[in-house]
């Protein structure tokens, strides 16, 4: 990716600290990049078109980023936080099952209210680069995991409440829900029918619940005894 649509040219690096205006002139670099890159594909984003939609220099890209992959990665940190965000203020307070379900209903109110169309754009970066190396799939797997951590903290909320019980795991019941709210998002995609995403939410939800016992005290000691 380069001023003559080379993808291999080295850009240079952005330095370690950045004035406000560098900070701003950066953000929007990477917001631009991240819309190209999420709407259309990485390969077939241009420096130029970073350029032209972002309404900077050339030179300005290069200054902040030494090479693709660099801004690659600011464009999936990037859209990181673009899809925690749209699930808060409900993905921070997944501590009981009244919770899960308010969140299981944005969620779903996300896809219904874009005509199910666009998938969950890190889930969209993944099934691009996934296989395309090292730097990437490190930064993406780091997305999804800030993702799983949300999840399993209310869960592991409830365990030590003494709301799910002892042979419940709130760390793979957070990875199933995890899986199981992007394979919905992606056959729901596909239909475009949030049947799919529900199905997917609702029986894993289900699991849950069924792991769920009279609230009652659990020390800390036994819950960390698992």
């Amino acid at each position: 990716m380069n001023a003559r649509d080379d993808d291999s040219a080295a850009l240079s690096r952005a330095p370690a600290r950045l004035t406000r205006k560098g900070q701003a002139t950066r953000a929007r670099i990477v917001d631009a990049a991240a819309r190209l890159m999420i709407e259309t594909n990485v390969a077939g984003t241009r420096t130029d078109d970073v350029r032209e939609a972002a309404g900077v220099s050339a030179s300005q890209i290069y200054h902040y980023f030494e090479d693709k992959p660099a801004l690659v990665r600011a464009v999936i940190s990037h859209a990181t936080d673009l899809v925690l965000e749209a699930q808060q203020p409900v993905l921070g307070q997944l501590d009981s099952m009244a919770a899960l379900r308010a969140w299981r209903d944005h969620v779903v109110e996300l896809q219904r209210s874009r005509q199910c169309a666009g998938g969950c754009p890190l889930g969209s970066l993944a099934g691009e680069l996934a296989e395309s190396g090292d730097s990437a799939r490190g930064e993406l797997a780091a997305g999804f995991a800030r993702w799983e951590t949300a999840l399993r903290e209310g869960l592991t909320t409830m365990y030590e409440r003494g709301e799910l019980r002892p042979d419940a795991d709130p760390e793979e019941l957070a990875l199933a829900l995890l899986a199981a709210l992007q394979g919905g998002i992606l056959l729901t995609q596909l239909r475009r029918d949030t049947a799919p995403m529900r199905a997917a939410l609702d029986t894993t939800l289900d699991r849950i619940e069924s792991l769920t016992t009279d609230p009652g005290p659990r020390t800390v000691e036994a819950a960390h005894k698992r």
